[in-house]
């Protein structure tokens, strides 16, 4: 029987990744995953296979980080029918937080979470688009634990390997799994 699977049937979630140059500065290659949200195809594909990479494992509640991991984390909060738990910028969130600090490249910033979004003992995991140097995720992993829970794993979208990221969360012990790498800046 002849393969009638179209070029269209065979992309990958990185065929829906725009790469825009130069932003937010120059010499950066921004990958832009808002071309792959847009597409029902493309988002589809990603949330499963974000799914899949924790299939079998005890999950308790999906935590995402601001912005574009509240996307996917609630997609996939939604389809392994758990709640979901915003990690967000400093000021953001209108109940008790407690707050973790961490260096980005010109300085530093603040991200909090409720001090009741998680129970001592949740297992959870950690979803965001794109891994870069991993200082987001290392953030959001500490106020994790420190609320008592257990990161079983950190999801993303993106991996930018020389930035160093995968090998600072593997270093917490941390599982990390990324749907696709570029290399580079």
């Amino acid at each position: 029987m002849p393969d009638t699977t179209t070029t269209r049937d065979r992309k990958e979630v990185r065929d829906y990744i725009r790469t825009i140059a130069d932003f937010p500065h120059e010499g950066i290659l921004f990958r832009d995953v808002t071309t792959l949200f847009a597409d029902p195809r493309g988002f589809r594909m990603a949330v499963d296979q974000m799914i899949h990479a924790w299939a079998g494992q005890q999950i308790d509640r999906v935590v995402g980080l601001e912005a574009r991991g509240f996307i996917l984390g609630g997609a996939i909060a939604h389809q392994l029918s758990l709640g979901f738990v915003p990690i967000r910028k400093k000021g953001k969130l209108p109940a008790t937080t407690i707050a973790e600090s961490y260096t980005l490249e010109y300085g530093e910033a603040v991200v909090e979470i409720h001090d009741d979004a998680i129970r001592p003992g949740e297992k959870v995991l950690l979803v965001d688009d794109l891994l870069a140097t991993g200082g987001t995720a290392a953030a959001g992993i500490r106020l994790v634990e420190r609320l008592g829970g257990s990161v079983m794993g950190c999801g993303f979208v993106v991996d930018l390997p020389d930035l160093g990221g995968r090998a600072k969360l593997e270093a917490l012990g941390m599982d990390v799994h990324a749907i696709c790498a570029y290399e580079g800046l």
